[in-house]
């Protein structure tokens, strides 16, 4: 069992930058890939991002592709969503996810979210205009 608490979110301009962190617990940190999802009022959620166990690979949606960087600190068993450049449209509330997957590379096979076993609670993004 993981649990995974996300912290990090608030209100910020449009152009500003927030990171998000999520912690999560148990001793099996790095048998898991990461990802973090988004959802918009009236939308579906929807992929940002994932990491592999080690950090060394990453892979983004579109839309926050070099906007956005994902890195983990499995000694503090901990992933971090840095976002910058920020836009209205980012707005929505975040979710950490761990999908039980040693994998070299994360890609396009890891933007399902009915892959992910466990979620966190959501921490909310609004961005102002």
């Amino acid at each position: 069992q993981v649990q995974l608490v996300e912290s990090g979110g608030g209100l910020v301009q449009a152009g500003g930058s927030l990171r998000l962190s999520c912690a999560a617990s148990g001793r099996t940190f790095t048998s898991y890939a990461m990802g973090w999802f988004r959802q918009a009022p009236g939308k579906e959620r929807e992929f940002v991002a994932a990491i592999n166990w080690s950090g060394f690979s990453t892979y983004f949606a579109d839309s926050v592709k070099c906007r956005f960087t994902f890195s983990r600190d499995n000694a503090k068993n901990t992933v971090y969503l840095q976002m910058n450049s920020l836009k209205p449209e980012d707005t929505a509330v975040y979710y950490c996810a761990a999908q039980r997957r040693m994998t070299s590379r994360v890609s396009q096979s890891d933007t399902n979210d009915r892959d992910y076993d466990y979620w966190g609670q959501g921490t909310q993004v609004t961005v102002s205009s």
